[in-house]
């Protein structure tokens, strides 16, 4: 499976931005389960969100709850990130990420990774 990773850029805070990634290759019926990963500059990756294969069980970071939306197309093959009050604490290159089966919140457990967008939030 390849995941590209798209939407990232420059906003100022409390604004808005919406990710994208689009999946190719592997099975098409499969139930892989999509997460949104970050990591700002000497962090450690940190889990973000993740929607299971149907787009219906959707996990957030207590740190995003409520601002940011993960949401899934399954016919596209895309999953989206819906990022709202943007702060500089979001500043950070954002990776999605998939696996097969039920959905998990540790990137260890993921097998597949886009490239990384990356998302700065001035203040």
């Amino acid at each position: 499976v390849q995941l590209q990773a798209s939407g990232g850029g420059l906003v100022q805070a409390g604004g808005s931005l919406r990710l994208s990634c689009a999946a190719s290759g592997g099975r098409t019926d499969y139930p892989y389960a999509m997460a949104w990963f970050r990591q700002a500059p000497g962090k450690e990756r940190e889990f973000v969100a993740v929607v299971d294969w149907s787009g219906r069980i959707p996990k957030y970071a207590d740190s995003v709850k409520g601002r940011f939306t993960i949401s899934k197309d399954n016919a596209k093959r895309t999953v989206y990130l819906q990022m709202n009050s943007l702060n500089s604490e979001d500043t950070a290159l954002y990776y999605c990420a998939a696996r097969g089966g039920n959905w998990r919140t540790r990137h260890i457990d993921y097998d597949y990774w886009g490239q990384g967008t990356l998302v700065t939030v001035s203040s």
